[in-house]
Formats: C-alpha cells, structure tokens, sequence
C-alpha cells in the first residue's frame, strides 16, 4: 500500500518506521521540508517529499502534526486527490499543554470533526490513544492474549476497515469506536486514553466515557491555538 504520512514526531515517525518495515511504500513530509528527513530516510528507507506530495501519495494518508499546527497547513491541500484515499488524524487537542484555546472544540464539536473541518475532508481518527513507544514496541500477533486494541472512529465503514486491516499488521487489533462525533470517547482524559486495553476492554471504556471534559483538557479563555 502506499502511504503519506504528514508529521514526523514521535507518532509519525513511529508510523513510518513500523509500516515500512511491514512492507508499504511511506513518504513522509514535516514543516521543515525533505532535507530535514535524510536520517530518517536512511534509516528506514521512507521517502522524504513535501506536504503536497504526501497528501498524494496514494492510498492512505496519516496526519498526525499538533493540533494547532492544522489551520497552517497549505490552502487546499487535499483538493484533486481522490475521495477514494484515507485521511487519517491521529491528533489530540492539549489546550493548555500546547495548542491554545481552539474555540470549535471548546464549544462541543469533537477534535477529529473539526479537523475533518479544517482540512475539507472526511477522516478517520485512530493512533491517538497510545503512546509512540508502546506502539513501536507492543505488537503482538493476531490472537495473542492481552493484544492491544485501539479504538477507530469515523463515519464510513469502508476507510474505518482500511485503518483497521492496517491495525493487524502492526500488531495491534481494531475496535470500531463509531461516527467522527462520538470519537469524544477516545480523546484524552477519557477512560480508553492511554490505556492499552484488549478489543473487550476498549469496547467498555468506550462506553464508560464521559462527554464533559475534565478541567485539564479545557482551554483556557483568553489563550488562542495560534500561540507556540
């Protein structure tokens, strides 16, 4: 499979490392430009390319850049590439940690709905809920007890089943976790966030989950997602 990869932190460099090695074709872009990439590319032999040319990269492309970084990227970025190819956020929205207030969230819309919003396209929210080095190190086989699940939330079947097909290869099982607005269930302070549940395990946190954010996770009034 071909696979854009818009971000190289701790997740998308993970993500480009673990699918390389399962085989895929990965170019992966950050806002530094290719250059910045040659160690990485080295490394795994992922392609360094633009942001651009990420987003056309093929068959799945894996967004996962700070939250307040997703108004920044390029006007129209996805316009031309068909709607057959997977957007996938990976995102979380840490107001007080490092994005700033965001008011569309602050007002009830999910994260993944307003990046879907931001970006002109339907997505799929999955990655977010584990950290980087348990998803390089904690594969396991198909069947294996105690097998990680993560939850994939979005509003079409059909790109949900590609991130989840993806989810087996690296090691990991899928939990259909719904629509993009009940992905609220998996963003952070939720009961599944960071959690490294089995599929029965995520499916009760799921359900668990409460939609008031704790205080934590609440911007604060007068910060704004523009500040670094």
């Amino acid at each position: 499979m071909k696979i854009g990869i818009i971000g190289a932190g701790q997740i998308g460099g993970t993500l480009a490392r673990r699918l390389r090695a399962a085989g895929h074709d990965v170019s992966i872009a950050n806002s530094r430009g290719p250059a910045s990439l040659a160690a990485l590319a080295q490394e795994t032999g992922v392609r360094p390319v633009t942001v651009e040319e990420a987003a056309r990269a093929g068959d799945v492309v894996i967004v996962t850049i700070p939250m307040k970084n997703i108004p920044r990227l390029p006007a129209a970025l996805f316009q031309g590439v068909p709607d057959t190819v997977v957007v996938v956020d990976t995102g979380n929205y840490y107001p007080r940690q490092r994005d700033g207030r965001i008011d569309g969230i602050e007002r009830g819309m999910t994260e993944s709905r307003w990046v879907s919003q931001q970006l002109g396209r339907p997505v799929v929210k999955a990655f977010n809920n584990i950290y980087a080095r348990h998803l390089l190190e904690r594969g396991m086989p198909r069947g294996a007890p105690g097998r990680i699940a993560l939850p994939v939330a979005g509003d079409d079947k059909a790109p949900k089943s590609t991130v989840i097909r993806l989810l087996d290869e690296l090691g990991f099982d899928g939990v259909d976790a719904g629509s993009l607005d009940e992905s609220w269930r998996q963003q952070p302070g939720t009961p599944v966030y960071g959690s490294d549940l089995d599929a029965e395990g995520v499916r009760k946190a799921l359900s668990a989950a409460k939609a008031e954010r704790s205080a934590e996770f609440q911007g604060k009034e007068g910060s704004t997602a523009s500040r670094s």
